[in-house]
């Protein structure tokens, strides 16, 4: 059985059409990453499947439809990593990152022991380095970002679903937070499902990509059948070039022409 599968998914923003009947499926314990250029509706996309965004179609979370769910039910489903969260910079770390087990609380909201525990636990995998009283406002952009993967971790949903996860990271950031999603994926059984900018570190971690533009899907399949220089040089109209790597298409651009040279 699929994790997320989707047909006919459309969302309108008044007269302007943005997902125009997308179809996609995603695999338990697997990693689909949909890609495309600016204002093709991948965020749009991970906002409807989350619950978010008010959509047409079907949306089916393990078999069930995402609108038999109430919002408490689907928080243990899905947890998303949205590109541009909300973060209080005087609200302490822990205190953050602990948002992520309120669809676990009783009635009174009161965290327990053991939900501070699995906080930490995250804050630990994701390398941050926090203190009882170190506040979201001391972190620099690539620790924030990590902390928000760790809320999202706290949740304990099995469905992961990263809007641009790398954004604000240096290139070592980039790998460290890839790899550890990667690796907790494996030993967590998530299945995740990730918007990306980055096409070669796209088609590095995900086994399966979308490519999608104007809201529509218009390629699907693996990093080399979705990474063509004919496909992204169509879809992107940008100039680039693809080279063959055993981890996976390297998409490099390539400087066009310039007709003022001087000859």
């Amino acid at each position: 059985m699929e994790a997320i599968s989707c047909r006919s998914l459309r969302v309108n923003f008044g007269s302007t059409e943005v997902l125009r009947g997308i179809d996609l499926e995603v695999p338990k314990g697997g990693w689909t990453t949909v890609v495309g250029p600016n204002g093709s509706g991948k965020t749009t996309l991970l906002r409807s499947i989350a619950g978010i965004q008010a959509s047409q179609g079907v949306i089916q979370i393990d078999g069930h439809s995402l609108g038999a769910f109430n919002r408490r039910e689907v928080a243990k489903q899905i947890a998303i990593v949205p590109q541009q969260p909300v973060i209080p910079d005087g609200m302490r770390i822990i205190d953050y990152v602990l948002l992520g087990r309120t669809s676990h609380l009783g009635f009174f909201g009161i965290e327990k022991k053991s939900d501070i525990e699995i906080a930490q636990s995250a804050l630990e995998e994701l390398d941050v380095n926090f203190s009882e009283s170190r506040t979201m406002g001391t972190l620099s952009g690539g620790e924030r970002q990590r902390v928000v993967v760790a809320r999202a971790l706290t949740q304990g949903s099995p469905i992961l679903l990263l809007d641009e996860p790398t954004t604000s990271l240096d290139i070592g950031h980039q790998q460290e937070m890839l790899e550890v999603v990667d690796e907790l994926r494996s030993r967590l059984s998530l299945t995740v499902l990730a918007t990306m900018h980055d096409l070669t570190l796209a088609g590095q971690y995900a086994e399966s990509l979308i490519l999608i533009e104007q809201g529509q899907v218009v390629a699907s399949g693996s990093a080399q059948e979705v990474l063509t220089e004919d496909l992204i040089t169509r879809h992107y109209r940008a100039s680039i070039r693809v080279i063959e790597d055993d981890s996976g298409p390297i998409v490099t651009p390539v400087r066009r022409k310039n007709s003022n040279s001087l000859e």
